[in-house]
């Protein structure tokens, strides 16, 4: 199966996941999905894949859910409730690097067969994994709060609160976005490659998260949408 078509049905998963995590669990379900895509980016992270032209590290997509899970959880909740989001991640993040490094500092037994691809996969990525917590947190935080100055924006000027949803959704995103396109690409490969090098990769990361930035506009809509017909506030 073509990596084009996989990444399309993996985008449409994932987010497909995020509304089912959310309809069956609420703001619990999110909160779980938060850990989930934390800890599998992490690790997809390091796998190189060509596609639409572009060669892209795998776990855009399930990072993107999380812009995702914080957008709907400011427009259905609160703003405290995208931050419990953004915070969860965080430590998520923090606890992950610690375990998988603590493997490291096991001696193997004769008959174990799993040590060297768990070295090869984890031994290389602590610099990796620190820019990426680094970046997950200054960009998640300044999605939620941008976000929200959208949305006091665009209440101000039209009066409603409810509508402008795309725009607040992907005003705040593409912008985060681009912040850690830019950041991660810098704290984890300054150094190792030229100048041009590092503006290719950072507009390649950026090009992709437009794709699911944009896509995942319908997706906020539907959440808005079930939140109220569900029309329980303490419900979802």
């Amino acid at each position: 199966m073509p990596n084009e078509l996989l990444l399309i049905l993996s985008l449409l998963f994932l987010f497909g996941a995020v509304l089912v995590f959310y309809r069956l669990f609420g703001k619990l379900g999110l909160y779980v999905w938060t850990v989930i895509a934390t800890i599998a980016a992490n690790i997809e992270v390091l796998i190189l894949v060509d596609a639409f032209g572009l060669e892209q590290t795998l776990g855009n997509v399930l990072f993107a859910t999380t812009f995702l899970v914080t957008d709907i959880l400011s427009e259905n909740h609160s703003k405290k409730e995208a931050n419990i989001a953004v915070n969860i991640g965080i430590a998520t993040s923090i606890t992950f690097i610690l375990i998988s490094q603590s493997w490291m500092l096991y001696t193997p037994s004769v008959n174990d067969f799993a040590r060297p691809s768990i070295e090869t996969i984890f031994s290389n990525t602590p610099r990796l994994m620190l820019a990426s917590l680094i970046v997950y947190a200054i960009c998640q935080k300044f999605d939620v709060w941008a976000y929200h100055k959208w949305w006091a924006f665009t209440s101000k000027r039209c009066g409603d609160s409810k509508r402008f949803l795309w725009l607040r959704n992907n005003g705040s995103t593409l912008i985060s976005q681009l912040l850690n396109a830019v950041l991660y690409t810098m704290g984890a490969f300054w150094g190792l490659y030229d100048i041009p090098t590092l503006i290719s990769i950072a507009l390649s990361s950026y090009i992709i998260f437009i794709v699911t930035s944009l896509a995942d506009t319908p997706v906020i809509y539907l959440a808005r949408k079930m939140k109220e017909r569900l029309s329980q506030p303490d419900k979802l």
